[in-house]
């Protein structure tokens, strides 16, 4: 059964793969609701990150899962933990790298009725979050984020014993996580990329101001302004890397097997996935 799961896993990972491209542009579109020509513009840029994401960096991807797998028959550190998601966190950042020409080109033709489409939307969004995370009582909230920590946990290692649930929830009862404080950064972070756009779009004729305004907005986004979210997010790191290291060392032999199989799987994927044209 187990097998036959995982089969179904990987095969869903490399449809999904194969689609990036068309269902990152729909997501796009529902902010920016994009003309003609923007629409074969952004095609385009996504189609050429794609390719270039398939041949460069699902390698790299592939690796990652290989240093992560190598690790999950033994014990680990939060610092190791905390290591694997930098190395994430440098993935990620390459792809923003090699995709700022496309973003820049594209936000230099947002038109304000597109912008106002945008802000509109985050308001829909907001709305959303603040149902998910903001409203019903402490005890409904707690409820939530175990769900979503503890359907996380056994996509990996499968079912968790009782004990296993028992750390699940004293760390997220340690975790310290405040919605208000996240609802806040979060309307920072729109209102900055509102405004941030705004500029780009007043400086059509030149890519060089596009280009230092939008790394200027990845910059507060990945360094937030407001000291007290920058000194709660670190924390929240170190807290989710001790969560997770501590999880981890509970699980049995038969667990960290079933993770290894996993992640194996995944890693596989993506090396097919790389060699296909």
């Amino acid at each position: 059964m187990t097998s036959v799961v995982m089969l179904g896993a990987c095969s869903a990972v490399k449809i999904g793969y194969n689609n990036v491209p068309d269902l990152a542009y729909w997501w796009l579109d529902g902010y920016a609701d994009f003309n003609e020509t923007q629409s074969s513009r952004v095609r385009d840029e996504l189609l050429r990150l794609h390719q270039w994401h398939r041949a460069t960096e699902l390698p790299k991807a592939a690796e990652l899962l290989q240093k992560t797998r190598e690790l999950v028959p033994k014990e680990v550190s939060p610092e190791q933990v905390c290591s694997l998601f930098a190395d994430l966190r440098s993935r990620l950042e390459a792809v923003h790298a090699r995709a700022e020409p496309g973003i820049v080109a594209v936000a230099m033709s947002l038109t304000p009725a597109q912008l106002s489409h945008m802000e509109a939307k985050f308001g829909k969004s907001n709305s959303a979050w603040r149902s998910d995370w903001l409203e019903g009582t402490p005890e409904e909230k707690l409820a939530k984020r175990m769900k979503s920590a503890v359907e996380r946990a056994e996509q990996v290692y499968g079912t968790l014993e009782e004990t296993q649930l028992a750390i699940v929830r004293a760390s997220i009862a340690r975790s310290g996580f405040d919605p208000q404080l996240s609802y806040a950064e979060r309307l920072r972070r729109q209102q900055d990329l509102l405004q941030t756009l705004r500029q780009i779009t007043t400086s059509r004729e030149s890519s060089t101001l596009a280009t230092s305004a939008l790394r200027g907005y990845l910059d507060r986004s990945l360094n937030s302004p407001n000291t007290a979210y920058r000194a709660y997010s670190g924390k929240a790191l170190l807290d989710n890397c001790r969560a997770t290291a501590l999880l981890h060392n509970s699980t049995s032999v038969a667990q960290r097997e079933r993770a290894a199989q996993r992640l194996a799987a995944y890693e596989r994927d993506f090396r097919e996935l790389a060699a296909q044209p």
